[in-house]
């Protein structure tokens, strides 16, 4: 009997959609949402760390992937380059003030699905997994990147990217959900060879994906973001159409 695609699997129940750090790595994940779309496949719970926040925060409080996209590929480096003296490069000002303008919803109750978004405290040393509150400042906190980005304050404490401790964003899944996870393999010279960070997780329930290849975006190489957009969108409508062969699919 034939197996049955991973798209057919993922529309059979709820599942919920993962995504994780990955620096740059948003144009990619935009990609991944748009597949699913096209595909017709809805999460029920979205969540991630850093480039992964952005991009389900942004599809959680309302955005379609086509105006995530949309979002995304009209960025500039001037709309969140914000040099200030403190603990990071950037202030974050630029970038909430965006976040503030673009996101459809303002609060996580408003959210058209439940979201969650990874932070790290680096007081106190651990991952917080915000779930309500103001959207903008958990998205920003989750993505400010250290010595980047200066801290964001939420509820009188500091938070920085969610990443630092919770590279694949799942410390907030919810244990008993099936899981559409994109893996973002790491390239990043912080990370050390033989890093549990870079290790692909394994989970109950959970179908991972990885695209090869994607093209290398940063702050000085953003017009590479729609190649990795479309990149990762046809890597994963075509990994989606495959018959289910392991937990791993790689595109």
């Amino acid at each position: 009997m034939a197996q049955p695609s991973n798209a057919a699997r993922l529309a059979a129940q709820p599942f919920e959609l993962i995504l994780s750090s990955g620096f740059f790595g948003f144009f990619a994940h935009a990609g991944v949402v748009r597949a699913l779309e096209e595909l017709g496949l809805r999460p029920a719970l979205v969540g991630g760390s850093s480039a992964g926040a952005l991009v389900s925060g942004m599809w959680a409080a309302g955005l379609s992937a086509e105006a995530i996209r949309d979002r995304l590929f009209s960025l500039r480096r001037e709309d969140f380059w914000d040099p200030h003296p403190g603990l990071g490069l950037l202030r974050g000002r630029l970038f909430r003030e965006r976040l503030e303008r673009v996101l459809d919803a303002s609060t996580f109750a408003a959210c058209r699905a439940p979201f969650h978004a990874s932070v790290y405290d680096p007081v106190r040393r651990r991952v917080r997994v915000v779930t309500e509150g103001a959207l903008a400042p958990a998205i920003q906190a989750s993505c400010a990147v250290p010595l980047l980005f200066h801290p964001v304050w939420i509820d009188g404490r500091p938070y920085v990217d969610g990443g630092v401790a919770d590279r694949p964003g799942l410390q907030g899944a919810h244990a008993s959900d099936r899981v559409f996870f994109h893996h973002l393999a790491s390239r990043s010279p912080w990370r050390r060879p033989g890093s549990p960070s870079m290790e692909i997780p394994a989970r109950e329930r959970m179908t991972t994906l990885v695209v090869r290849d994607l093209p290398r975006v940063g702050p000085f190489r953003l017009p590479a973001g729609r190649r990795a957009f479309e990149r990762a969108r046809d890597a994963t409508r075509a990994a989606l159409l495959r018959p289910v062969a392991s937990p791993v699919v790689e595109a």
